[in-house]
């Protein structure tokens, strides 16, 4: 008879593609067993956009190699998750099953039905932390339920200590034998990006070692300036490490160290930072706590208000191709297509230009962005759409409607980030600008010589007018 605790352990791996600070992996490595990283191409995988779904095979590929060096494998399978868990199990004698939590209701519905499927077969299967900083029933009221505004969130994590990192190991201990694995290009996860891959590829950092780079750069040269630098997407001043820590390239433990030492070191926009970091866990939280965030309007009464949600509409059209005659929002969705990212205040521009101008529902322009966006997370491209909307926990007030024209004079005033973007503007464009014809599906059929838009599709105090009347006739 197999002695259980010499079994092996699948380690299966969804977003958490790193070797450092891996809670999961940590473990598994001390068990005294040896220790099969499997990833599968499960139905969440299989319903992710087509950038993140490009982006998700390069981290992949990335964690592969790294693994290879640890004298270890990566186990590639595509299927339904419980059907291919359980076909390894029993392929590789394995007596356990381990992975690192989420928090969506997706992530979740597919987790509970690995865990009671695999625990009704007999085989352990357990789950770890290591997405977030803190466990989402670890941070409560005074009332004792969770949190909807995020700065008493923020007041209660701040000075909690979210443990001490887990080291990385020196060797994964392999199996006497592998099982078969896919082979990762033969899954085509990048194919409904076509050409536009090779416009993002450049722009992409992909795997661990990058992003720990990434993170050093940053805090070395990029946070002292944060609070401010911010705000003006013509320059770096942010740390770039959206799309890693979507992939779990790095752990969000490891920034919140990394941030908590510079402001230990006076470093003025750290404490900025490390508020962001927690804007990540609040999303997550509520994700957990109200599954909806990410499908429906967060607070319900809003499903009554008279959005637009025909994605057809000709409005609708040009807001997604970039020529809305409004520069900063056309500039925000321009460098989308190109670099697979948008500065965070281009995603408020364009989510409050398509949700107030054009009083189109938030949720297709949330679609929109999971299809083109490498750094998409659902629990925070969710609650930024709805914070933009007003429909969303802490929302910003309906009434509040951002001016693009307003905007882009107080965070672009040279014009570096719209020169940056739109061809149109310049008799010399720069390839950024350029890159963006190529990136678009052809069937647009856009060409740098068209001409810009004379005048914005909604000018700005007409949507601002309209919006504000809407949201006075409204029936909650």
């Amino acid at each position: 008879m197999t002695d259980p605790d010499k079994t092996p352990i699948l380690l299966w791996l969804r977003r958490d593609l790193r070797l450092s600070d891996h809670p999961a992996l940590a473990e598994a490595c001390g068990a005294g067993r040896p220790v099969i990283p499997v990833f599968v191409h499960d139905e969440m995988v299989a319903a992710a956009g087509a950038a993140p779904r490009w982006r998700w095979a390069r981290s992949v590929a990335s964690l592969a190699a790294a693994l290879e060096d640890k004298g270890s494998r990566l186990i590639l399978r595509r299927g339904d998750a419980l059907p291919t868990l359980r076909k390894l199990v029993k392929e590789t004698g394995a007596g356990a099953v381990w992975w690192t939590r989420l928090y969506d209701a997706e992530a979740r519905r597919i987790a509970e039905g690995v865990k009671a499927g695999l625990r009704e077969d007999g085989t352990e299967a357990r789950s770890f932390p290591g997405h977030v900083l803190f466990e989402p029933w670890t941070v409560e009221t005074g009332s004792g339920g969770y949190y909807k505004v995020y700065t008493p969130f923020w007041k209660n994590v701040r000075s909690r200590d979210p443990g001490s990192t887990c080291p990385t190991p020196g060797k994964v201990p392999a199996p006497e034998s592998w099982p078969a694995s896919d082979k990762l290009e033969e899954w085509g996860m990048g194919d409904a990006m076509d050409r536009g891959a090779a416009v993002i590829e450049p722009h992409a950092t992909v795997g661990e070692s990058a992003a720990s780079h990434r993170l050093g750069a940053f805090m070395a040269h990029g946070v002292q300036d944060y609070a401010t630098a911010r705000d003006l997407p013509g320059q770096e001043g942010t740390s770039g490490l959206s799309e890693n820590l979507t992939y779990g390239e790095i752990s969000i433990r490891s920034c919140w160290d990394s941030g908590r030492r510079a402001m230990e070191e006076g470093k003025k926009g750290a404490e900025t930072w490390v508020g962001e970091l927690v804007w990540r866990d609040f999303a997550h939280h509520l994700a957990f706590h109200t599954p909806r965030l990410t499908t429906a309007n967060w607070r319900q009464d809003w499903d009554a208000f008279p959005w637009n949600e025909d994605a057809r509409l000709k409005e609708v059209r040009d807001w997604k191709r970039g020529v809305t005659g409004m520069t900063f929002v056309d500039a925000a969705m321009r460098e989308m297509y190109v670099t697979g990212r948008m500065h965070n205040r281009g995603r408020m521009i364009v989510a409050s230009y398509l949700t107030k101008h054009l009083m189109t529902h938030w949720r297709i322009g949330c679609d929109w962005f999971a299809d083109c966006l490498i750094d998409w997370d659902p629990a925070n491209n969710a609650m930024g759409w709805q914070w933009s909307a007003g429909s969303g926990p802490d929302a910003t007030p309906f009434f509040r409607v951002f001016n693009p024209e307003t905007q882009v004079e107080k965070f672009d005033k040279d014009g570096a980030y719209r020169r940056a973007w739109i061809a149109e503007l310049s008799d010399d464009p720069p390839d950024t600008a350029l890159s963006y014809f190529d990136a678009i599906p052809r069937h647009w059929a856009m060409d740098p010589g068209d001409a810009y838009p004379d005048e914005p599709l909604v000018p700005a105090g007409e949507g601002r007018r309209r919006a504000l009347e809407a949201y006075e006739k409204r029936d909650f």
